[in-house]
């Protein structure tokens, strides 16, 4: 596989990760190195299959649905790295829509970092706050808004 092949099938790659997580389907895993580690704010780090899978057990828990504004992603590549930008919506369990454009925006940003066709790192750059109940986190945000 030549090197613009290899990119190709890695931004594939990362792409079909927001597919499956949007599905809510196990099948995640499989596009994890087995030794892949995985950073999440307000959580850490997961170092391997079994813990990755229960960070999104955990995760799962607290998201009725979610969705990736795929068709909108900045997506770029350099070597070993795939760098996604993009926006997401969703619903918690709780019965909470996000973002809510006043305390959560749902952007985020990934880097994904390779080993072949399967990820061997992953940190997300996200705010965890799905439902804007971390009020003494982004009261600063909005008192700073308020005096524009």
């Amino acid at each position: 596989m030549n090197e613009n092949d290899l990119h190709a099938q890695r931004e594939a790659t990362a792409i079909q990760y927001f597919r499956l997580v949007d599905a809510a389907d196990p099948s995640l895993l499989e596009l994890f190195a087995d030794d892949a580690q995985m950073f999440f704010p307000k959580f850490g780090t997961a170092k391997g299959l079994a813990q990755i899978g229960a960070f999104a057990q955990g995760f799962a828990r607290g998201i009725a649905d979610i969705e990736h504004d795929i068709a909108h992603f900045n997506v770029l590549t350099s070597g070993d790295y795939v760098v996604v930008e993009g926006a997401v919506k969703g619903e918690t369990t709780s019965g909470v829509e996000f973002p809510d454009g006043s305390s959560s925006f749902g952007l985020f940003c990934n880097v994904f970092e390779f080993q072949g066709e399967k990820i061997k790192r992953l940190h997300i750059y996200e705010d965890p706050d799905f439902a804007g109940t971390h009020t003494d986190g982004a009261s600063w945000g909005q008192s700073v808004r308020d005096s524009m």
